[in-house]
């Protein structure tokens, strides 16, 4: 039996919704899962909690759901509304005798230096004890690791042009931001209990799966359950929903997974 859940601490897509200025039904409407802050996913592992990315909105997200520590953080790719959220880790770097771990391939820890340089610059004024958070990097690929005692299996997948990882934890994968699944990541993604699938819309996409093409992979691979992620302003989840087929669920922020 599945003893631990998988967070979706945000559901939106680059934007958030709802969007100042925008008129969809989304963004006009009162209802709480119509409001989806940027992507990403808190993992509870056996040494601690980790996040899948680091959205603009964390510090909220993580006080939302009552998450006291974060200790490592992995890394799909570098886009803002995937990593901008960083520093909100700060304060869990000081309740920890070691540096938050920050799991990322080689591109995503360049960009991450150069958007929090002040963390990682040796020779940068340090005003007071807690200016600087504590992070270590680890480098990671498409070969299975380990975060907090909890092995993960990456999986390569295409963000239009630009290679980019999903996560599978257990018998639950996270895939957000894609627009095609290589052939040789295929067999990481059968015998899922959940598949965590970006879905951004309707209309086709150059970076990202429509709704359909994601109910085709999810025809395909066949999971027991599927939730579509990533979801942008376009999308209005009451009418999402009832179209769905079975097994089939839109995200909400807050949505759990048990794994």
């Amino acid at each position: 039996m599945p003893s631990r859940v998988l967070t979706i601490l945000g559901c939106g897509s680059s934007t958030g919704t709802p969007i100042p200025g925008c008129n969809t039904d989304a963004c006009r409407s009162d209802h709480p899962r119509n409001s989806r802050t940027r992507t990403g996913v808190l993992v509870p592992a056996p040494e601690g909690n980790f996040v899948i990315d680091t959205p603009p909105e964390l510090r909220m997200q993580l006080v939302r759901e009552r998450v006291e520590q974060v200790d490592a953080a992995i890394f799909t790719h570098a886009h803002a509304d995937h990593i901008f959220g960083l520093d909100d880790l700060r304060i869990c770097s000081f309740r920890r005798t070691a540096p938050v771990e920050l799991c990322c391939e080689p591109p995503v820890e360049e960009a991450l230096r150069r958007a929090f340089h002040y963390a990682f610059d040796d020779t940068a004024e340090k005003t007071h004890a807690w200016a600087v958070p504590k992070f270590a990097f680890r480098e990671i690929a498409t070969e299975p690791f380990e975060v907090l005692g909890m092995p993960i299996i990456p999986l390569r997948l295409m963000h239009g042009r630009l290679p980019i990882l999903g996560f599978r934890v257990a018998d639950v994968a996270f895939c957000s931001d894609v627009s095609e699944i290589p052939p040789e990541t295929w067999p990481r993604l059968s015998g899922l209990d959940t598949l965590i699938l970006g879905a951004l819309r309707d209309k086709p996409h150059p970076t990202h799966f429509s709704i359909g093409q994601a109910l085709e992979v999810i025809a395909e691979l066949k999971p027991r359950r599927a939730v579509l992620t990533h979801l942008s302003c376009q999308v209005e989840y009451e009418e999402l929903s009832s179209r769905l087929p079975d097994g089939v669920v839109a995200a909400y922020d807050g949505l759990t997974v048990p794994f």
